[in-house]
């Protein structure tokens, strides 16, 4: 079992700055996927992004904006968010795969004002 809690979302103003922590409540092997959901009301949840074995993926929507980055020491990952704008408003997640199984956070919600 594996508990995932995220904090750091809250509400910016477009073209501020927010970063997302994630904490594991175990070590997570650095082969394994770990990384940022979101999901906007009345859309899909679609990846942002995440890091396996050092390398780092993002969606569409983040690329040249946010930054990914992963402690395993702390079982920690980060996202670092610049330039929102309100279509970057949703619930993001945490998420790891590990052990064939997924795991999620609860969740953080980002609000990006006009």
């Amino acid at each position: 079992q594996v508990q995932l809690v995220e904090s750091g979302g809250g509400l910016v103003q477009a073209g501020g700055s927010l970063r997302l922590t994630c904490e594991a409540s175990r070590s997570i092997s650095s082969g394994d996927p770990m990384g940022w959901y979101r999901q906007a009301r009345g859309k899909e949840r679609e990846l942002v992004a995440t890091v396996i074995g050092g390398q780092s993926l993002y969606g569409d929507s983040a690329k040249g904006r946010f930054a990914i980055s992963r402690n395993n020491v702390y079982n920690a990952v980060y996202l670092q968010m610049n330039n929102l704008s309100p279509d970057d408003k949703a619930m993001y997640y945490c998420n790891t795969r590990t052990g064939g199984l997924d795991y999620w956070g609860k969740g953080t919600l980002v609000t990006v004002s006009q």
